[in-house]
């Protein structure tokens, strides 16, 4: 590497610890989101073939891509909230010494779910 490297590129200590990550309504945003790309789907359908004619066809199927991982991400987002509700409810405490399924709540065997 040269001396002019950017700070991060050079190797070394840390000189800092990582912010605790946001928590909010995941949940809702999520789904949120997901009811978006599924309107915005159903309101290109019928323009189908306009987007077809000038080769924005992939504009619809993006939207309903979105529409399916989004299912995707609602199943992921409620399994962790659950698996945090379990961990506090099994005295695994309410810190945020780790994420869940990370072993923040002690036996480390594993993902939580």
């Amino acid at each position: 590497m040269t001396d002019r490297a950017p700070g991060f590129l050079k190797p070394g200590p840390l000189k800092h610890d990582a912010p605790e990550p946001l928590e909010g309504p995941v949940t809702a945003t999520v789904t949120g989101g997901t009811i978006l790309w599924f309107v915005l789907f159903l309101v290109q359908l019928p323009f189908y073939g306009w987007f077809d004619e000038h080769g924005h066809l992939w504009w619809v199927w993006t939207c309903l891509a979105g529409a399916g991982l989004g299912l995707i991400g609602i199943w992921y987002v409620r399994k962790r909230d659950a698996a945090i509700k379990r961990d506090a409810a099994a005295g695994g405490g309410t810190s945020t010494e780790g994420t869940p399924g990370e072993g923040a709540s002690g036996g480390g065997s594993g993902p939580a779910g």
